[in-house]
């Protein structure tokens, strides 16, 4: 488990979505974009519970591990979401300076100012 510090605040998720979440905030701030993403937490009495969260720029987010005699907190389709919005915002659509096409004749790579709206495979 990881304890995540917030806004004088704290609470407990999974390892995997602190990781995630820290990953994601990151990149959002090198973007200079913000976004809410809501996470499973658990309270200090055991208690699940959800947290939203603002990430951004500014965003102070610091975690730390944490012992817990509660099971760790999953959620591998939130870790996924997050892991694919961090590709999306690294590598934005059309940002590639190469684009794979297929001719006629055999497989051929075209920079983005040749492309002249051949099928992108």
């Amino acid at each position: 488990m990881h304890r995540i510090h917030y806004a004088g605040d704290s609470f407990l998720t999974g390892s995997d979505i602190a990781r995630a979440l820290l990953e994601y905030a990151q990149v959002l701030a090198s973007v200079g974009q913000a976004a809410t993403i809501e996470i499973p937490t658990l309270s200090d009495d055991g208690i699940p519970g959800r947290s939203i969260i603002l990430i951004g720029p500014s965003s102070q987010v610091v975690a730390g591990t944490e012992d817990s005699a509660h099971p760790e907190i999953l959620d591998p389709e939130l870790v996924a979401s997050m892991a694919f919005s961090v590709e999306l915002l690294q590598h934005p659509a059309g940002s590639s300076s190469v684009v794979t096409a297929r001719t006629r004749d055999r497989n051929r790579e075209w920079d983005n100012d040749e492309w002249d709206g051949l099928d992108v495979i």
